[in-house]
């Protein structure tokens, strides 16, 4: 059985945590635990931080809040390398970190209170929250809709599973100040039976199988999600996909009627439904939905009157373009702007602001950024490196591939967790019907990579490695890039010709590197290097 928390949270006001003992259970390289640190010493609580990682390996970490002199430190105690059991019974409340199971954990079942720094935030904000999750696309999503709505005028902040948290920014909220929080399944279930998380707007983005490995199957993983729109009513929404997945394949009770994740979840919330969708919305159905013309997409919102302009005597159905040309690529990201359009039309936004301020955005670090070009100096081919390292589950790496017009030079590998490589490994073999299956295809070694070549050798598909260092993977592209069969090898060169290089690795990055952001800026460190 999930674990339930009480209801409310262990602080009944901000004052109350001065002169409390907290132990805050994961520093980490991301920054949520740093931000913790820095609010609870802040608040005037003597605060105990403890990590199974060692001092060397949280060294960006400590040296960040060593350097802060406006921390009174005599108040921080540092307990790294492992957790002491005392840290945890002796503590008045324990702020877990959101990757720790509290199931079975000897450390958490001392604790005499435990809450999140989401909690926390969830129970003295005022501000109007606007949450996020999914498996897909939920960064995405929630840095477009901040970047919108603070360019259409509202101070607004983002918080949560982006890796900046809400504590951050905590004192500064207040009623008028919308805050957009991305939430991971973990996250979330670390708020059952809080009553702390009740959204103006809910978005559930794209759902394929994650964290299997944790959840071990996928009805379990998918009762997390659920806990987004849990506390909703009436006088809120939930914004979620109407196109068809792998529902009926993937739950081991399907629900009569539902077709897909998106029905299943429309059927269970409260709010007001409004449903997204990459073609025409049924008769009757709101939401958006993308609208092609030729080449070009638009994003249509189509929604009662009342959703969005209460005011009106009459009550009617409003169809609106809320989006048009982007400079971000792909279908999947088409989709993510899409949401973050709509939401941004139930908070009040003109469609054609909307409309400008969504064609400036240009996307957002390790998720399909644009960050490198280099010209081969053997034909003079323009190639431009594509960054989506927080690819970390195949059907990412499948979608990257495809959000290109043409063929691309894939990257991809890494540590398995648990999850399905086929969709991956299908979209990578041109027997397969593949639009525009890669030029080449290079491997980091990884035990998800290893079940990726056994498939890819079954179908004869061609690849380079694996390899055990990124360095070594990229000298052999540059090679390759510049060797005499280039042209052979990628196409003839023309005045346009460009040529997309994709890391998208489609799996996680234990072992090889600290996390998916460290493994990002390592590649785009050394991209920049050798090219």
């Amino acid at each position: 059985m999930p674990h339930i928390y009480p209801h409310g949270c262990y602080f009944n006001s901000l004052d109350e945590i001065n002169g409390k003992k907290i132990t805050i259970m994961g520093l980490g390289l991301n920054g949520g635990g740093e931000a913790c640190v820095r609010f609870f010493l802040r608040h005037g609580a003597f605060v105990t931080v403890t990590d199974m990682k060692t001092a060397e390996q949280l060294a960006p970490t400590l040296e960040s809040l060593a350097k802060d002199r406006f921390l009174d430190k005599s108040r921080l105690h540092f307990v790294l390398g492992g957790h002491k059991i005392e840290d945890f019974s002796n503590a008045d409340c324990v702020i877990k970190n959101p990757g720790v199971k509290i199931e079975g954990n000897q450390f958490l079942a001392a604790a005499k209170a435990i809450e999140t720094d989401i909690s926390i935030f969830l129970r003295f904000t005022k501000a109007p929250i606007i949450a996020v999750t999914g498996s897909k696309g939920k960064s995405s999503t929630v840095s477009a809709l901040s970047y919108g709505l603070n360019q259409a005028g509202f101070k607004c902040f983002l918080g949560g599973n982006i890796t900046v948290s809400p504590l951050s920014f905590l004192e500064k909220t207040d009623g008028t100040t919308p805050v957009v929080l991305e939430l991971s399944s973990w996250q979330l279930a670390d708020l059952r039976g809080r009553k702390l998380l009740k959204p103006k707007i809910s978005i559930i983005t794209k759902i394929v199988p994650d964290h299997q490995n944790w959840y071990g199957d996928m009805d379990s993983y998918v009762e997390d999600k659920k806990l987004i729109f849990a506390d909703q009513d009436k006088n809120d929404f939930t914004i979620l996909d109407f196109d068809e997945d792998n529902y009926l394949k993937e739950t081991a009770s399907p629900k009569r009627g539902c077709r897909c994740w998106g029905d299943l979840f429309a059927s269970e919330t409260k709010a007001k439904v409004l449903r997204y969708s990459k073609v025409l919305l049924p008769k009757g159905i709101f939401g958006a939905y993308l609208e092609k013309s030729g080449s070009s997409y638009k994003g249509v919102a189509r929604v009662p009157s009342e959703f969005v302009k209460p005011s009106l005597k009459e009550k009617t159905v409003l169809e609106e373009v809320v989006m048009e040309s982007l400079q971000v690529p792909g279908e999947h990201m088409r989709a993510n702007v899409l949401n973050a359009s709509l939401a941004m039309y139930l908070m009040g936004v003109a469609p054609a602001q909307i409309c400008t301020v969504m064609g400036q955005w240009k996307g957002i670090p390790h998720r399909l950024e644009k960050f490198y070009d280099w010209k081969s100096p053997s034909d003079g081919r323009k190639v431009v490196f594509y960054n989506d390292s927080c690819s970390t589950v195949p059907e990412a790496c499948a979608a990257a591939i495809q959000s290109f017009d043409q063929r691309v030079v894939l990257i991809a590998g890494g540590t398995d967790k648990e999850l399905d490589f086929l969709p991956l490994a299908r979209c990578l073999d041109p027997e397969n019907n593949t639009k525009f299956p890669p030029y080449e295809i290079y491997l980091l070694s990884g035990s998800g990579t290893d079940k990726l070549v056994s498939m890819l050798d079954e179908r004869g598909v061609k690849y380079e490695g694996p390899f055990d260092s990124l360095q070594i993977l990229l000298d052999v592209l540059k090679t390759c890039l510049m060797s005499e069969n280039a042209s052979r090898n990628y196409g003839e060169v023309f005045s346009d010709t460009w040529l997309p290089v994709v890391f998208s690795p489609g799996a996680t990055s234990f072992g090889m590197f600290s996390n998916e952001f460290d493994r990002g800026d390592k590649f785009k460190s050394l991209v920049k290097s050798i090219f």
